[in-house]
C-alpha cells in the first residue's frame, strides 16, 4: 500500500505575513487556507482593514498555539493627525469635528503622552469587534445604536514620539494585548484638547517575532506553493 505523504501544514507551520493595506485578517487568513487546501488556518492578532504590519498564521496542529501568541507583547509604529475625530477612531469614517490646533506644542506632545504609560484603562472602540448583548459593537453602531462599552486594564508600556509635523505625529507604541491603538489615538486627542485620529499604523512585532521576518502575501503564497510541489503534497482537503 502507498503511504501517504505527510502534509506539513496539518502538522503545523507558523508563517509571518506582513498584511497588505485593505485587507482584512480574515482576508489573509481566507486566501492562504485556500491555496494550503486544509480548513484549520487562524491568526493570532487582528489587524483593521487600514493597518498594515506582523499578522501570525497557524495551521494545523498549530492553531491550538494562537492564544499563546496573542497573549505576547505587541509593538507598533503609526501617526495620529490632531485637530479633528472620526467615529471609528481611523480613516475607515470621515475627520469631523475640525479644532484649532495652533495651541500645540512638542513639549504638551511629549507631556502629554506621559500620561498613557503604564496600567491604564481604555475604552474600546465603538467600531470594534468587542460584544455587547452578544453581538459585535461595530454591528450595533453602523445601525445607529448607542453602543456604551466598558473600559478595560491595559499596559501601555513604551508610547514615543518619533516626529512632529503638525497636525500629524509619529509614534512607536510597546504595549499589552488588548490594546486598541485607535483608542489610544482618540484619548490622546482628548487629552490635548484638539481631538485626533490613527491615520496609520504598522505593526512590528509580536513577542519574539518581527516584521523584518515576515514575507509579502504573495511571497509567503509562493512560499507555500513551492513547498507543496517539493513535498508532493496533493491540491485537496
Amino acid at each position: 500500500m502507498k503511504q501517504e505523504t505527510p502534509n506539513i501544514f496539518a502538522e503545523g507551520q507558523v508563517l509571518l505575513v506582513d498584511k497588505p493595506l485593505e485587507w482584512t485578517s480574515f482576508d489573509v487568513v481566507a486566501k492562504i487556507r485556500n491555496v494550503i487546501r486544509i480548513k484549520k488556518v487562524g491568526h493570532a492578532g487582528t489587524l483593521d482593514p487600514l493597518a498594515t504590519g506582523l499578522l501570525i498564521l497557524c495551521t494545523g496542529k498549530f492553531t491550538k498555539k494562537i492564544n499563546e501568541y496573542q497573549a505576547r507583547e505587541k509593538e507598533y509604529t503609526g501617526t495620529i493627525t490632531i485637530g479633528s475625530t472620526t467615529p471609528t477612531y481611523d480613516l475607515e469614517s470621515q475627520p469631523e469635528n475640525v479644532k484649532d490646533y495652533s495651541f500645540v506644542t512638542k513639549e504638551l506632545i511629549e507631556k502629554t503622552t506621559k500620561q498613557f504609560v503604564g496600567d491604564i484603562m481604555q475604552v474600546p472602540p465603538t467600531h470594534s469587534a468587542v460584544k455587547r448583548d452578544g453581538k459585535p459593537a461595530y454591528v450595533l453602531a453602523r445601525k445607529g445604536i448607542d453602543v456604551v462599552l466598558d473600559p478595560r486594564p491595559v499596559t501601555i508600556k513604551e508610547f514615543e514620539i518619533t516626529s512632529i509635523d503638525l497636525p500629524v505625529i509619529g509614534f512607536r507604541v510597546v504595549c499589552s494585548t488588548g490594546t486598541y491603538i485607535r483608542s489610544l489615538a482618540n484619548d490622546f486627542g482628548k487629552a490635548l484638547g484638539c481631538g485626533a485620529h490613527l491615520s496609520k499604523l504598522c505593526r512590528t512585532r509580536i513577542g519574539e517575532f518581527t516584521l523584518n521576518d515576515a514575507r509579502s502575501l504573495e511571497q509567503t503564497l509562493e512560499w507555500v506553493r513551492e513547498i507543496k510541489s517539493s513535498e508532493g503534497i496533493p491540491d485537496s482537503q
